[in-house]
């Protein structure tokens, strides 16, 4: 499709490219510039309020550091969770392969946070969006192959939905794309909500 006309600039306070990608697909054309926050959870932490968390944290760091003067950012951090314990990206091949196990055959949550700030403001608006996946039941070997083709590496849970990981998933309810990493209806109903853009599409 068209490119969106942004109204400000708009910064992807994000190194992830699926999450660029997915907004493009939308014809939002974004600045990116990663941040490297703490996404250590704390003790007893929910899973909607650690990935809440995490997205304010991308987001006031970007903006405690910026020397731009204006623009919006958009942050975003999305976990798995499964039995209320948050799922993060594995440390080993071996961590990966017992989170893979816990989730075969079950259900689990896949919650994305996405927050929206404005530069030299204190506007802060947040989005969350939790969608829940189900895992065919799977066999060790079958785990320990999609292990080892390293996909799962640097994703939360070990897998990623839109790749060789789909073969995983028997079943989703809610967003796809904030599976991948960013809600992407929520995200333009955000972007339009604050003036980010006139219009869409």
């Amino acid at each position: 499709m068209a490119r969106v006309t942004l109204a400000h600039p708009l910064i992807l306070a994000s190194a992830s490219p699926r999450r660029r990608e997915l907004l493009a697909n939308v014809g939002i054309e974004v600045e990116v510039e990663g941040v490297d926050a703490d996404e250590s959870a704390f003790a007893n932490e929910p899973p909607e309020d650690y990935v809440a968390r995490v997205a304010r944290i991308k987001l006031t760091l970007f903006l405690s550091r910026t020397s731009r003067t204006h623009g919006f950012v958009l942050a975003a951090d999305t976990t798995v969770s499964v039995d209320g314990d948050i799922l993060g990206k594995p440390a080993t091949d071996g961590e990966a392969r017992v989170m893979l196990r816990r989730l075969s055959g079950r259900t689990h949550r896949v919650s994305t946070a996405v927050a929206l700030g404005r530069i030299g403001t204190d506007l802060l608006v947040e989005r969350l969006v939790t969608t829940e996946v189900r895992f065919r039941s799977v066999s060790d070997a079958t785990l320990d192959a999609y292990v080892a083709t390293g996909e799962g590496r640097d994703k939360a849970g070990s897998y990623a939905i839109q790749g060789i990981g789909a073969g995983l998933v028997e079943s989703i309810v809610g967003s796809y794309a904030s599976v991948v990493g960013l809600p992407v209806a929520e995200t333009v109903a955000l972007l339009l909500e604050q003036g980010v853009m006139e219009r869409w599409p």
